[in-house]
C-alpha cells in the first residue's frame, strides 16, 4: 500500500535548488526565520556527490532546517525522512531527522518524540545517511510515534555538536514507506512469502506449516494458485482460501482455526462435497472441535457418502461429534440406483438370524434389505457376511420360513451411509436437511453403537427410507422434533413402500417428529421405546379407503410408551414377527405396552378399519399387561367404524381365556360404533321375570376377549319377584358364557325384574 499513489499525497518536499524560503531555521512553523535570509546558508551548483545542494556554516549548539509546508500524517500511514550529509571543514556536528508534530487546529503536540537516532559524523567528505520513521502508530520499527491527535508535521533535520563547521546537505526525502509494515499491520500471512509455490506440483505441505506458524494467530492467505499437500497438514490459524488445494484422500486437512464447511469448500475449489468430506475426516481425528456447522450451505450430492471411508483410518469411535446446519441435495444420477442381489439359502430355528449355503455370498451387501415369499418379518437387513462360509448375518430372526428359498437382498443407497463403522457413539444430526428428490434415502446407521440423535432434521422425499438400522446402531437412538416428509404423496395408502425409519435395538426415544404419508412410520424390532408427542399421518383421497400401520412393533413383550401422539389415519399394529418359534412357549406374551393420551382420528375410511391392532404369527398368545387409557379416537366423513381394536387372526388366534393386567378405559369414541371398555360397566335391565339374565358384553369387550370376571353387580331402585315384592338376596355371576364367551350371567334366588350396574372385565388383576 502507497498512499502516495493510492490517494494523492504530496509529500516530497521540493529541492534547495527551488531556493531556500521555504526552508525554516526553527521548528517550521509559518512566520519563522529562513535558510533564504539567514547569512549561514548558500546553494552549491556542483558539488562532487550530491550535485546543487545546501551548505550551511553551523553557529548555533542545534542548528534546525524545517520544510515549512505540512506534510499529512493520518492513520496507517508510515513516512521515511532521510537526508545526506557530509562535513567539509571546522568542527564535526552529529546529525539527526527532526520534526515538529501539530494537530488538526494548528496547535502542538505535546509530549511526543520528535526526533530520530542521531548519527555522528567522523571524517571530512564522508557522506552520511540518516533516516526515521514517523506515524501514528506505535510499531516497531517507528521512531517518533506521534499518536491519533497528530494531522502534519513539518521535517528536516538537526546538526548537533560543537558550531563552526562547514555541512553540505543533499535535498532532504519524504517518501510513504508504509509497505514495510505491511507484513505487521494487516491481520494475513500469505503462505507464497514462505517458499509455497502454488503450482500442482511442488508439495507445499511445509510452505504451510511454516507460514502458520509465523501467522501467529493473524490470517493465513493462501493466495492464487493450487496448492499440492501431500500428507497430513493442520493449520491452527484462520485461513482465506484464494487459491485451492490438492491433496490425497488419505491425507488430513485440519483448519482448526476455521473449522466449518465454507472455509472447507474453499480449501476445494468452492467443491462443498469434498470439503465436507474433508472437514468429517479432520473431525473424527482431531480433538479441539467437537462439531462441524455448515452454515447453511448446501451439498449436492451424485452418489452416497460412504463415511467410515471418507475418515480412512478408523471404524470406531466414541466421543461426541454434532454435524450441524446445512442441506444434503441430490443429484439425478444412476449412483443412487438400487443394488440387487437374489439368491438361495438355508434356514434353521437353531440359527435363526443366518442364512447358511447362500450362493455368491460375497456379492451380497451389508445393509441391504431382505425379503422372500414366506417367513421374513418387516425391516430385516444384513448386518454381516462371511464370504468364506457362504453365510449371510441378518438383523433380526427370521418367523419360521422355509428350510430353503430364494431370498432378494436389496441395498437402497443413503446421502450418509454410516455402515462402514463397526462402532460410532454419541453422533449428532442437528437442523439438517436431507433432500433425497425422490432419489436416495436418508440415513443408514452404523452397525453398532449408542445414542445416535438426529435432531430438528427434514428427510424430504426419500425414495426407500430416512433412517435405517441394519444392526445395533440405533441403541439408545434419539430422534427428535424431525419432519418426514414422504415421496409417495400421491399413492394410495396400499401402493406405498416408504418407511420414515425402523430400530432393532432397544431403548429408542422418538419424539415430536412429523411424518407424512409413508407405509409405516416407524418399525420398532427393540424394546424400551418412549414414542411421545409425535404426529404422524398416511391417509388417501381414497372413499372408504385404507390405512396402514404408521407404529410396528415386531416383539410381545416390548416395554413401551406411546404418549401424547397425534395417530393421523393410521393404525397401532402389535405383532410378533420376528420369533424364531413364534408359538407361545414360556416366554412373555402381548405385553409392556401403554398406549395413553393419544388423539387417534381417521377421515373416510373402511368401517372395518382399526387404530390397534394385535397379529399373532403363533397359537397361544394373550394379552399380559397392556393399558390403553384416556386417548381420543375419532372418524370423520364417513360411516362409524366398527371397533377401534381388533385381532388380526389370519396366522394364529389371540388367547382371550387368560387376558391379564390390561386396562382400557378413559377414552373418548366418535363415529365408532364400540365403546371398547375394560373394566366395563353396563346398566343391565330385565324385564321378564327371569332367575338368570344373561349379559352379552361382546360391544364392550376389546379385542375379542372373554367376560372373565364379574367385579360388582349393584341394583338400581328394587329389584322385584315376580308378586313384584321387593327381592333382597343378591345374585351370584358366572363367566365366559354364550358366543365367543363373552356374556355373564348372573344368577337369582328366583325369577325377578329391574335394573342393575354391572361392572366386569375381560381379564384378571
Amino acid at each position: 500500500m502507497n498512499q502516495v499513489i493510492t490517494d494523492g499525497l504530496n509529500l516530497m518536499p521540493p529541492a534547495f535548488s527551488e531556493g531556500l524560503s521555504v526552508w525554516s531555521r526553527e521548528d517550521g512553523t509559518p512566520g519563522t526565520d529562513t535558510w533564504a535570509t539567514s547569512g549561514f546558508g548558500v546553494l552549491v551548483p556542483a558539488d562532487q556527490d550530491f550535485g546543487t545542494c545546501l551548505e550551511i556554516l553551523k553557529t548555533e549548539t542545534t542548528t534546525r532546517i524545517r520544510y515549512m509546508a505540512e506534510t499529512p500524517i493520518l492513520p496507517g500511514l508510515y513516512l521515511r525522512i532521510s537526508a545526506r550529509v557530509k562535513s567539509l571543514s571546522g568542527a564535526i556536528p552529529s546529525v539527526r531527522i527532526a520534526g515538529w508534530a501539530g494537530q488538526a487546529n494548528n496547535a502542538h503536540v505535546a509530549g511526543v518524540t520528535e526526533v530520530g537516532p542521531t548519527t555522528a559524523m567522523t571524517a571530512y567528505g564522508e557522506v552520511v545517511t540518516v533516516s526515521a520513521i514517523v506515524g501514528i502508530g506505535d510499531r516497531g520499527g517507528v521512531d517518533m510515534a506521534w499518536g491519533e491527535d497528530a494531522a502534519y508535521g513539518h521535517f528536516g533535520l538537526d546538526l548537533t555538536g560543537g558550531n563552526g563547521g562547514t555541512i553540505r546537505i543533499e535535498s532532504v526525502k519524504i517518501e510513504d514507506v508504509t509497505h514495510v509494515f505491511l507484513r505487521k499491520m494487516m491481520d494475513w500471512v500469505d503462505v507464497k512469502d514462505f517458499g509455497a509455490a502454488g503450482d500442482g506440483v511442488t508439495d507445499d505441505t511445509g510452505a504451510f506449516a511454516a507460514a502458520d506458524t509465523a501467522a501467529a494467530g493473524r490470517e493465513l492467505l493462501v493466495s492464487e494458485g493450487t496448492y499440492r499437500i501431500a500428507s497430513n497438514l493442520t493449520l491452527q490459524s484462520p485461513v482465506r482460501f484464494q487459491g485451492q488445494l490438492d491433496m490425497p484422500d488419505s491425507a488430513r486437512l485440519v483448519l482448526a482455526g476455521s473449522f466449518n464447511l465454507p472455509a472447507y469448500a474453499d480449501a476445494f475449489g468452492g467443491d462443498e462435497l469434498q470439503g465436507f468430506k474433508k472437514a468429517f475426516q479432520a473431525m473424527l481425528n482431531h480433538g479441539d472441535h467437537e462439531s462441524l456447522d455448515m452454515m447453511g450451505r448446501r451439498v449436492q450430492l451424485d452418489g452416497p457418502i460412504d463415511m467410515a471411508a471418507v475418515v480412512g483410518n478408523k471404524v470406531s469411535y466414541a466421543n461426541r461429534r454434532v454435524i450441524r446446519n446445512g442441506q444434503f441435495s441430490c443429484l439425478p444420477s444412476a449412483n443412487w440406483d438400487d443394488e440387487v442381489h437374489t439368491a438361495t439359502g438355508t434356514w434353521t430355528v437353531a440359527n435363526p438370524d443366518r442364512l447358511d449355503n447362500v450362493t455368491n455370498a460375497g456379492s451380497i451387501p451389508i445393509g441391504a434389505l431382505v425379503t422372500a415369499a414366506q417367513g421374513v418379518g418387516r425391516e430385516i437387513y444384513v448386518r454381516d457376511v462371511n464370504a468364506a462360509n457362504n453365510q449371510v448375518f441378518l438383523s433380526s430372526p427370521l418367523g419360521v420360513p422355509p428350510s430353503s428359498q430364494t431370498y432378494t437382498f436389496t441395498r437402497f443407497q443413503y446421502i450418509m451411509d454410516f455402515v462402514g463403522f463397526e462402532n460410532l457413539q454419541r453422533f449428532v444430526l442437528e437442523d439438517v436437511e436431507f433432500l433425497c428428490a425422490g432419489a436416495a434415502s436418508g440415513i443408514m446407521l452404523p452397525r453398532g453403537g449408542l445414542i445416535f440423535h438426529v435432531k430438528d432434521c427434514f428427510f424430504t422425499g426419500p425414495k426407500d427410507r430416512g433412517i435405517t438400522s441394519c444392526d445395533q446402531g440405533c441403541a439408545g437412538m434419539l430422534i427428535d422434533r424431525c419432519q418426514f416428509l414422504s415421496n409417495e404423496q400421491v399413492l394410495r395408502v396400499q401402493d406405498r413402500t416408504t418407511i420414515a425409519f425402523n430400530t432393532n435395538a432397544n431403548d429408542t426415544k422418538i419424539r415430536d417428529n412429523r411424518a407424512v404419508k409413508f407405509r409405516h412410520f416407524g418399525v420398532f424390532g427393540g424394546n424400551g421405546n418412549l414414542i411421545t408427542g409425535n404426529h404422524w399421518f398416511q391417509g388417501d383421497n381414497e372413499p372408504d379407503g385404507q390405512i396402514s400401520a404408521g407404529i410396528v412393533l415386531t416383539n410381545t413383550n416390548v416395554k413401551t410408551t406411546i404418549i401424547g401422539n397425534y395417530v393421523d389415519n393410521s393404525y397401532i399394529e402389535w405383532a410378533n414377527e420376528h420369533d424364531p418359534a413364534p408359538e407361545l412357549s414360556g416366554e412373555f406374551s402381548f405385553g409392556g405396552l401403554t398406549i395413553n393420551g393419544n388423539i387417534f382420528t381417521a377421515n373416510g375410511i373402511a368401517s372395518w378399519s382399526n387404530f390397534i391392532l394385535i397379529r399373532p404369527h403363533g397359537p397361544g398368545h394373550y394379552i399380559n399387561g397392556l393399558s390403553i387409557c384416556d386417548n381420543v379416537f375419532k372418524h370423520l366423513n364417513g360411516g362409524a367404524l366398527d371397533s377401534v381394536d381388533d385381532v388380526d387372526d389370519s396366522i394364529a388366534p389371540l388367547d382371550g381365556s387368560r387376558t391379564a393386567n390390561f386396562l382400557m378405559t378413559g377414552n373418548v369414541y366418535h363415529g365408532i360404533t364400540k365403546n371398547s371398555q375394560n373394566p366395563v360397566t353396563v346398566k343391565v335391565t330385565e324385564n321378564s321375570d327371569l332367575d338368570v339374565w344373561e349379559i352379552d358384553l361382546r360391544d364392550w369387550l376389546p379385542f375379542e376377549t372373554e367376560a372373565r370376571v364379574a367385579v360388582a353387580v349393584m341394583p338400581e331402585g328394587a329389584v322385584r319377584s315376580v308378586s313384584n315384592v321387593a327381592v333382597y338376596t343378591m345374585p351370584y355371576a358366572t363367566t365366559r358364557h354364550g358366543v365367543g364367551r363373552g356374556s355373564v350371567r348372573l344368577n337369582w334366588s328366583q325369577p325377578v325384574h329391574g335394573s342393575v350396574q354391572l361392572t366386569a372385565r375381560c381379564d384378571t388383576v
